[in-house]
């Protein structure tokens, strides 16, 4: 529990160092949000977010929350992800090993994935075509276990 802690303070600093070097102030309504990013896990939506802001202050709006996502990539606390689903969704990036995914193409289902062969294997590649790597993102489409199941029923 320290260490998680500890990750949201560091976060914290981070925006606010941000927010100051680009001439921005901390809001109460930013603070709302980026506290609700902070403690909200796994891949979400702004809309989804923005609900949950609303649950602890109803006065932000949407174009807030998405404007302050925006934020968050910029400085490094966020990714934004499109899994083909046609809405960008957001995930911690700052305190969280980068991993990939394997998103189920009929139920969405979304599996994080940690493989250090992979990890490799991407860098070897980037080597070997003159690339030095400063970011990367695989994205992996199939069927999940429970979707196959269904298939072979029918």
């Amino acid at each position: 529990m320290d260490f998680i802690f500890d990750m949201s303070i560091e976060a914290r600093k981070i925006f606010m160092d941000y927010l100051a070097a680009n001439g921005l102030s901390m809001t109460p309504q930013r603070k709302a949000i980026v506290e609700t990013f902070l403690e909200t896990e796994g891949h979400f939506s702004a809309e989804e977010l923005f609900k949950l802001v609303q649950e602890r202050v109803p006065e932000v709006g949407q174009s807030t929350v998405y404007r302050t996502l925006k934020l968050l990539v910029t400085c490094g606390l966020a990714d934004s992800l499109d899994f083909g689903c046609g809405v960008a969704l957001y995930e911690h990036s700052y305190g969280h090993e980068h991993h990939d995914h394997l998103i189920c193409t009929r139920c969405e289902k979304k599996v994080e994935v940690l493989d250090e062969n992979i990890e490799r294997r991407q860098e070897e590649l980037a080597r070997k075509n003159g690339y030095t790597l400063t970011r990367h993102r695989m994205l992996l489409f199939g069927l999940c276990p429970e979707c196959q199941q269904l298939d072979e029923e029918e």
